[in-house]
């Protein structure tokens, strides 16, 4: 593979075809001028979204209760926020509960009508890469599917699951919900705080007011007390038979999630240098193509790992990550666990 000139350390020079996100996009960050001018764009945004909602509250539009206890974890704002590294947290605390959960994905990106149980055998072209990842990384049940209640329901129907785990599907309200658990990014907050377009919000920051949890991921936040954290573990190859990564490597750091910078700064405090950093956009479908530019070793996250897997090369690694969830937050689930399995008899 050619070579791509990086800088020092912090590794400055990103990708030139897959700089983090677009233009618009950063500015909802920098607090660009222009971004104002897609101010009444949002404020149809929030007069549909308003409307929706009311039409539930009003019983015009139905939430279907499904027969186990749906616990969502979602965000109001768009781009990363570590809802996947919460969601293996949270799994693995169900199951310590000794509760048998299942996960239900949109599977962003793949093409499903149906809902689709996932192996761990299958494609992230197919059932885009969160789930496959859940799936191999979890052991429990995940069902893809756009229609959350259908999903659910499909993954009531099909598995031994008693409380199901709806990752993200905050904004989807046909399906009744338990226990709402927001993420938020510790980094760069809610933005200018402006509804889509002209800012990063679904929904506005006065929805954070009525969920049951909200976390912080990696650093404080004003909105919430709970701060989330997330550890790196030993880098992993992607063809088991390559040698080890040292932990202060220089590497390529390749990432195509919500917010890579966050990545990077998990990778600087894991010992690794910085040579360069290629960032594409979230979700992004990998190819080989978009490697022969970058000079290896590579590191990137494990969600992009499952889409990158089939054409690995040896010298190519992935960070895995664990979140660890602050005392005080897990004492607020247990009391709001405590009330659901009560309702459900569980």
């Amino acid at each position: 593979m050619s070579s791509e000139t990086g800088s020092a350390r912090d590794g400055s020079k990103s990708h030139a075809s897959g700089q983090f996100g677009s233009a618009i996009e950063q500015s909802w960050y920098q607090r660009t001028w222009w971004t104002w001018l897609l101010v009444p764009f949002a404020g149809l945004f929030a007069v549909i979204s308003a409307g929706r909602r009311l039409c539930f509250r009003l019983g015009l539009a139905k939430a279907t209760q499904v027969a186990a206890p749906v616990i969502v974890v979602g965000n109001i704002s768009v781009g990363g926020t570590g809802k996947t590294p919460f969601t293996l947290w949270l799994c693995q605390y169900l199951q310590q509960q000794g509760l048998k959960p299942g996960i239900l994905s949109r599977g962003y990106g793949a093409n499903i009508k149906q809902p689709q149980l996932v192996t761990a055998a299958m494609s992230a072209a197919d059932i885009g890469d969160e789930p496959l990842l859940l799936a191999q990384l979890t052991g429990v049940p995940v069902v893809v599917c756009p229609k959350r209640v259908a999903g659910a329901e499909f993954l009531l129907a099909n598995t031994d699951c008693n409380i199901v785990i709806c990752d993200d599907g905050l904004q989807h309200y046909a399906l009744a919900r338990d226990l709402e658990i927001v993420l938020i990014d510790g980094q760069r907050g809610l933005g200018n705080g402006c509804l889509l377009p002209a800012g990063p919000l679904r929904e506005g920051a006065w929805r954070l007011a009525t969920v049951d949890l909200v976390l912080s991921n990696s650093a404080p936040s004003s909105w919430t007390p709970h701060q989330l954290d997330v550890i790196a573990a030993p880098a992993k190859p992607l063809i088991a038979s390559s040698l080890p990564l040292a932990a202060n490597s220089a590497v390529a750091l390749v990432s195509g999630i919500g917010n890579p910078e966050r990545f990077a700064t998990t990778a600087l405090q894991a010992g690794f240098a910085i040579s360069s950093k290629h960032y594409f956009p979230d979700h992004h479908p990998f190819t080989q193509a978009d490697f022969q530019q970058i000079e290896t070793p590579v590191l990137m996250t494990a969600k992009d790992a499952v889409k990158c897997q089939p054409f690995a090369q040896s010298n190519w690694y992935y960070l895995p990550i664990t979140a660890q969830v602050p005392a005080s937050a897990q004492q607020v689930l247990e009391q709001k666990l405590q009330q659901i399995r009560s309702r459900y008899g569980l």
